[in-house]
């Protein structure tokens, strides 16, 4: 035996041999097919930084991105019936939140933060497309409704990022019925003089586009964001004619005065502190005086430890939201 070949010779075959690039550090654009380092990306906003083409982003993400020093507070939503229908096509109901959860480490499509951006405090609420389509069930309904009472008790706006493909088929007609009940939690905020804005998000369509997603006191939208009840291909195929190009996408609903403003994500902090401050009658910000969001390069975790943030139902009333561990 020879020790130069046994140890030597594997010892430097190991140290000059070419190692594996993990694959989560680029990312491929939808659009252009540019590949993206997943650093660049996030500091971006997963907006891609060739096209300019937005990609999906968590509502965590997109908190921390928005928050002052991305610290927010979780609102607590109530939790409704697991399956009230028994619903089973090719898998229970059950099975298919629990891949879901785990798909996306969240507990369901919605997620409602509160916290100041521009030192102007809020209540937000985001969904999450990866969640089963974002699609609206009782538990979105809740959580719209929890929003809405707590921008009430606080006396602050509500700013909801829309994101779904519609009703939750698996819920049926108790679905549906979250579209009149999320429309009388809006109007709990009219007749409290509070502002309702919304940022429409690729994208926004069925039940949701006809309910709370279309009754802001705003409209935003984010470029190139699909938005519509019926999709534009059941349209073609109902009235048998080729629509125009752009068609239901956010710069064509704005040409056709549905939309007030189309604003890329980037620009979209600074956009919701301007109209924010305007609505409730206060002075513009001095944007270099105002407490940046937190860097996107830093990754959030998915999920905050247990007990790590207190949720809004908890916090003695005057008390600033904690900040959880991830965030110091």
């Amino acid at each position: 035996m020879n020790w130069i070949s046994n140890y030597v010779r594997p010892r430097i075959n190991s140290i000059f041999s070419r190692r594996e690039v993990p694959e989560n550090l680029w990312s491929k654009c939808d659009s252009c097919g540019t590949m993206l380092f997943h650093r660049e990306l996030k500091e971006n906003l997963n907006v891609c930084t060739s096209c300019g083409h937005h990609m999906g982003i968590s509502p965590r993400a997109r908190f921390k991105s928005l928050f002052d020093g991305g610290i927010f507070t979780q609102v607590e939503v109530p939790e409704p019936v697991a399956d009230p229908l028994h619903f089973r096509d090719q898998k229970k109901y059950p099975d298919r939140m629990r891949e879901a959860r785990r798909k996306t480490a969240e507990h369901e499509a919605m997620l409602v933060a509160e916290g100041e951006i521009g030192r102007t405090h809020i209540v937000a609420a985001a969904q999450d497309f990866s969640f089963m389509g974002g699609s609206m069930g009782m538990y979105v309904g809740n959580a719209i409704i929890a929003a809405a009472e707590r921008a009430v008790m606080k006396k602050c706006p509500l700013i909801l990022f829309s994101a779904a493909g519609g009703a939750r088929m698996q819920e049926g007609i108790l679905s549906l019925m979250q579209m009149p009940r999320t429309t009388v939690a809006v109007q709990m905020l009219k007749e409290a003089g509070l502002p309702y804005i919304v940022v429409l998000t690729h994208p926004t369509t069925g039940g949701v586009t006809a309910s709370y997603a279309m009754l802001g006191d705003v409209q935003i939208a984010e470029p190139n964001a699909l938005i519509c009840f019926a999709g534009p291909r059941v349209i073609e195929q109902t009235i048998r004619e080729q629509l125009p190009e752009g068609f239901q996408r956010a710069e064509y609903l704005l040409d056709h005065g549905m939309l007030d403003r189309v604003t890329p994500r980037p620009k979209m902090r600074e956009e919701l502190i301007t109209i924010t401050r305007m609505l409730l009658g206060l002075p513009p910000a001095v944007m270099g005086d105002l407490p940046p969001p937190a860097s996107m390069v830093d990754e959030l975790p998915e999920t905050p430890e247990a007990g790590a943030e207190k949720t809004a139902s908890e916090a003695a009333p005057g008390e600033a939201p904690q900040e959880s561990p991830e965030k110091k």
